[in-house]
């Protein structure tokens, strides 16, 4: 590894470090014991501060105190089940879950990457891969080793399609042109985070919706040019070795027009779910538009009850897609596997519960504690002091979580970590919690395709390793290393840009 650039074996150091943090679940363990021990000797030390708005003075209280016990002990179930994010990303994995496991979303997927051609193969193929984020491991269980094959095809090398895919939905997870769960959870965590400091404040999961819209052509933009100007001239010195025929012969059945009874039953499917949606969307805009809409309330569209159930209406359409696709394709024989559907995707999310869990905890002690407020009005008055403007506070904010990601993997574990510091302080300097939440998401995943301890990586490398047995975790590195810096560089931009002019980020 010495034949290594420096960022190369700055990355390997930083995994060496980073295998030896305890998993997520058991860092919120920690964090909150030492919020109930900090609260003591905080306590015992009378530390408190004025607070700016308000001129009131902030004490610490004791958690280990007989009063604070009985309020641990009392409110611990409620913590839990009243914790924003848990409930939106549970409904809302009802519905995608399904859609997911009829096949649907992974067809979809094929189905849009299989028809680029020439200059527009790769933006394809990262669009894609950033609208997959909709359906959790889709992209990469799919759409990965799909993009190799589709550039094979095209004479390219299969690595690059792996870059590019890969880059896509992990580098530009944040981004979509749809809301998903991933909205839900930091709108949850960030509204926790900013009540705070203000009591009834409410970050909306379309708080950032316009910015990711416009994110997603960038990135996929971005990501094009880096895989032509960088990635493919550094590829075409490594040999292709270990093709699979099988799965070559796959992608050529699925390409051309080869009339099967497969393809015939998933025509079927999407032409009923090209039907339904036409008649889904038709009654939401006959609900949502009058004045007297049963979908409006009595106020205007962002207020309206449409707007605060969103994650419900998404829920619903992705099951009845995925239901009607599964059955007009055959996939499914009865009702009862719409059932099965959906007991495994929420099989699939007992780690999230069991981490929002402890997250809950830990967020509820850090407020009750008020070490969140008071760390974040001497925080506040810190970088007040150092006078930076707003979008140069948010950049140094998008560089610690951008760095903090090498180390975590969890984006809902990063965000309950750190938006009851940052969300606070921020909010007293005059920015805007959709602002921060904004550049968490930046931070949060153009280091994603960079660090072996994303939960994927390892699964990206083996997929490489058909094409190059000896490819290393180096290489891999390597090989996304420059989306990782031109995604960072431009997306910082492109905020920078869209604060400057005053451009609404979302709803």
């Amino acid at each position: 590894m010495s034949s290594q650039s420096i960022p190369l074996r700055i990355l390997n150091h930083i995994e060496v470090v980073g295998n030896r943090l305890p998993h997520p679940t058991l860092l919120f363990i920690i964090l909150a014991g030492l919020v109930l021990l900090i609260s003591a000797l905080a306590s015992m030390a009378d530390l408190s501060v004025i607070h700016p708005q308000t001129n009131e003075s902030i004490a610490v209280v004791n958690l280990l105190s007989a009063e604070g016990i009985q309020r641990i002990l009392t409110n611990t179930v409620q913590n839990f089940t009243s914790f924003a994010p848990v409930g939106t990303v549970l409904v809302a994995m009802l519905g995608l879950g399904v859609a997911e496991r009829s096949g649907l979303i992974g067809l979809l997927l094929q189905r849009s990457v299989s028809k680029a051609r020439g200059h527009f193969l790769t933006f394809g193929v990262v669009f894609a891969g950033v609208m997959s984020s909709l359906a959790a491991d889709a992209g990469y269980v799919v759409l990965i080793p799909l993009a190799a094959l589709i550039f094979q095809a095209a004479g390219r090398h299969p690595l690059a399609g792996i870059a590019a895919a890969f880059a896509g939905v992990s580098g530009g997870y944040s981004a979509n042109l749809l809301l998903g769960p991933f909205d839900a959870i930091l709108s949850g965590i960030s509204t926790e985070a900013a009540q705070l400091v203000s009591p009834g404040y409410e970050v909306s999961i379309a708080a950032n919706y316009y910015f990711m819209v416009a994110s997603a052509f960038l990135i996929a933009a971005v990501a094009s040019v880096v895989t032509a100007r960088w990635v493919e001239p550094r590829l075409r010195l490594i040999s292709v070795s270990g093709v699979c025929d099988e799965a070559e012969r796959d992608l050529k059945d699925s390409t051309e027009d080869n009339i099967s009874e497969s393809i015939i039953n998933n025509r079927k499917g999407l032409r009923a779910v090209g039907l339904f949606s036409l008649v889904f969307v038709s009654l939401i805009l006959l609900g949502l538009l009058p004045e007297a809409g049963f979908l409006r309330g009595s106020g205007s569209i962002l207020g309206s009850p449409f707007m605060k159930g969103i994650v419900v209406v998404i829920a619903l359409y992705a099951l009845v897609t995925g239901w009607i696709f599964a059955r007009f394709s055959r996939r499914w024989e009865s009702n009862r596997e719409l059932v099965t559907a959906m007991e495994s995707s929420m099989a699939g999310m007992a780690g999230y519960i069991v981490l929002m869990f402890f997250a809950a905890q830990f967020v509820a002690y850090f407020s009750w504690s008020q070490l969140g407020l008071i760390t974040a009005i001497e925080g506040a008055e810190l970088l007040t002091r150092l006078e930076l403007p707003p979008v140069l506070l948010l950049i140094v904010f998008i560089l610690v979580a951008a760095t903090i990601n090498l180390l975590v993997g969890s984006g809902s574990a990063k965000w309950a970590l750190l938006a009851p510091v940052f969300v606070p302080m921020l909010m007293l300097t005059g920015i805007a919690p959709e602002s921060t939440q904004v550049a968490f998401r930046i931070g949060d995943s153009v280091t994603n395709i960079v660090t072996p301890l994303m939960p994927y990586f390892g699964v990206v490398l083996a997929f490489a390793q058909k094409y190059r047995s000896d490819l290393g975790m180096g290489t891999m590195m390597a090989m996304m290393l420059p989306y990782s810096i031109g995604l960072l560089l431009m997306w910082s931009v492109l905020l920078a840009f869209w604060i400057g002019v005053g451009l609404p980020l979302g709803f």
